[in-house]
């Protein structure tokens, strides 16, 4: 079945919870959405993240056992299942903006819906949402979700496919996008700015995947990226 209308099922599945205010999509779909049309060419996934502010946890656990087509997996009830090919796995992670430190990672326990309040979220910020066949889709700021992606410090697999997420949103980026980048760039501490450059030195390294953007052609892209947050972050 093509990806994007798997990817729109889903997100039809799981639509009382996206209606919650705060809520965004955050994860590796992203650019896939952010594609005209939705085009979800941009895959390099096969699962949806949920962020979900901590202001409204309780709300979104109040919604969930309406949901049709998704159960929670036994061993990790932030990670939801689904019960037909037609739809993809959906990961509910935590947000707190209250949160300044991006480095401050917290668990909040629940029984029903525990969530990993990942402190890099914290950089995220709402862009108007985006409508694509009728549904309502909240999308965070390209920007956020970009330098997010990147000072995130992963390694392997998981790693190498964040940064493959960040080639996408690089991909999509507007001039307005890369210079909102900037000033997040220079709003962390010394030790995120690194992880920021070697993330990106990293991703002008990387080799092609299958179902994934092709780093190869945008290089010069990263490049410059590169170049202009060091130069942002030299003025400072």
């Amino acid at each position: 079945m093509e990806f994007r209308k798997r990817l729109l099922a889903t997100l039809r599945a799981i639509e009382p919870v996206l209606r919650v205010e705060g809520v965004l999509v955050v994860g590796s779909e992203v650019p896939n959405l952010l594609e005209a049309g939705a085009a979800s060419t941009l895959v390099v996934s096969q699962d949806v993240d949920i962020g979900v502010p901590v202001s409204v946890h309780a709300e979104v656990k109040r919604i969930l056992p309406s949901l049709r087509g998704l159960k929670p997996s036994p061993e990790e009830p932030s990670v939801w299942l689904p019960e037909t090919p037609a739809l993809i796995e959906v990961n509910f992670l935590g947000m707190d903006p209250s949160r300044l430190d991006a480095a401050d990672t917290y668990v909040l326990k629940d029984t029903v819906l525990p969530l990993l309040v990942f402190g890099p979220l914290s950089l995220i910020r709402a862009a108007p949402p985006i409508d694509v066949d009728g549904l309502h889709i909240p999308v965070p700021r390209l920007a956020g979700l970009l330098i997010e992606k990147l000072v995130t410090d992963r390694t392997g697999e998981k790693g190498d496919r964040d940064l493959l997420v960040a080639l996408g949103l690089i991909t999509l980026a507007t001039e307005a996008d890369f210079a909102n980048a900037a000033n997040l760039f220079v709003s962390l501490s010394g030790e995120l700015r690194h992880t920021v450059r070697s993330n990106l030195t990293v991703l002008s390294l990387l080799d092609p995947r299958p179902g994934m953007p092709d780093p190869r052609p945008q290089r010069q892209a990263v490049a410059a990226l590169l170049a202009r947050l060091e130069a942002t972050g030299a003025e400072q």
